[in-house]
């Protein structure tokens, strides 16, 4: 049986986050979303998706096929009313598709917006992710539960006894390093993966996560819900936040609900604002409808796409989006949407060159021995540029 986590709409609202990845390869919880149903499911998953990401992110069809709708994350009954499915049925939530189960021929034809003949409404909630803030609002909930997924029988490794540890809800993998920190678990689980660092002075309150090979560094303070994804640096303030892979943020500065992609680097001692001065709803610049659209809460940072970079002392206002590749510095505030590829500040914004920007980026890969800056990145990057031309209208 294939498991294949397919795009529908949400790719759409979801940019500029989905820019260079299908929905379900963001990660939420501990997990990528993808990774969650793989873990479910006993399975290896694929990806239906836009066709200039199709290389890095191929279909494999078999004889039978399970198309899950990449936006929704897996729970209990999600997985029963999957797992019943016959061939030729859909499962829906009022006109959003769930999941359908597909012969080889079907799979082939797939199309999210088909109308389909035998299905079944689902009457649950569950938890699906549509817009660039909802990483974050409902990243709390996605750790407890990826939390259970990965310590159900299992028994901590032991960590330095200089460690105060709150609570019980404390998990590490072989390998994790930390001492001299305090893990406060009364509000929620914390989570070391194998071969991470938390160094010392740092205080961590939950729910949290840190992935493989990622580091905290001395004195950070960090508050729930926050995940940082694998082969990361952290430093400084951090709240309510979701870092993907391969990211720093490893200085001093506050970082608060808010979502940074993969390969972004923040610099020292720069802040993101999280709530207006008046108070006020907080708006975000949405790619589908290209205006600012209302976002319904009151704590909203930055919500950054990969390979955007800041200079040092950079100061983001409340509900900034920042696109794919941009790279931003100077004094003063940057405009609230900074657009994909941009190169400038508050002074204003030129063209980021994408020949100057794959110099950057190949720089930034050779960091990592086991990541090649290949064909196939650069064949993403330039289908973006392209496709975001219209933005950098400066």
């Amino acid at each position: 049986m294939a498991i294949i986590l397919f795009d529908d709409n949400a790719h759409q609202s979801l940019l500029p986050l989905t820019y260079t990845r299908p929905v379900a390869d963001l990660r939420i919880g501990i997990l990528t979303i993808a990774e969650k149903w793989a873990k479910h499911l006993n399975s290896a998953y694929s990806f239906h998706t836009l066709d200039y990401l199709k290389v890095k992110f191929p279909a494999n069809i078999e004889a039978d096929n399970i198309f899950i709708n990449g936006a929704t994350c897996p729970d209990e009954n999600l997985l029963e009313a999957i797992g019943t499915l016959q061939t030729g049925q859909a499962l829906k939530y009022n006109e959003q598709l769930i999941a359908v189960k597909l012969n080889a021929a079907g799979a082939e034809s797939f199309d999210p917006g088909a109308d389909f003949d035998d299905v079944i409404n689902y009457p649950n909630l569950f938890v699906s992710i549509k817009y660039p803030e909802d990483i974050f609002r409902k990243n709390d909930i996605e750790l407890r539960k990826d939390f259970q997924l990965l310590t159900k029988g299992r028994e901590s490794a032991a960590i330095s006894t200089t460690n105060t540890v709150i609570g019980n809800d404390f998990f590490a993998e072989e390998g994790a390093i930390a001492e001299c920190s305090t893990f406060n678990t009364t509000n929620g689980p914390i989570y070391l993966s194998a071969n991470t660092e938390v160094w010392e002075g740092t205080h961590i309150r939950g729910p949290f996560a840190i992935c493989e090979h990622s580091q905290v560094k001395m004195g950070t303070k960090i508050y729930g819900a926050t995940t940082v994804g694998p082969y990361c640096r952290v430093g400084g303030e951090i709240n309510n936040s979701v870092i993907w892979g391969y990211s720093s943020k490893g200085h001093e500065g506050y970082l608060g609900n808010s979502v940074l992609g993969e390969w972004c680097n923040i610099g020292a001692d720069t802040n993101n604002s999280n709530l207006k001065n008046n108070y006020a709803e907080v708006k975000l610049w949405d790619y589908s409808t290209q205006r600012f659209r209302k976002t319904g809460l009151q704590f909203c940072g930055l919500i950054m796409a990969d390979h955007a970079k800041c200079g040092i002392n950079t100061m983001f206002n409340t509900g900034t989006v920042v696109g794919v590749g941009a790279n931003v510095f100077g004094a003063g505030f940057p405009r609230n949407f900074v657009a994909d590829f941009s190169w400038g500040g508050a002074q204003g914004f030129e063209v980021y060159a994408i020949n100057k920007m794959f110099e950057t980026a190949q720089k930034v890969f050779d960091r990592r021995d086991h990541r090649d800056f290949d064909e196939t990145e650069q064949n993403i990057l330039t289908a973006i540029f392209e496709q975001t031309e219209e933005y950098r209208r400066f």
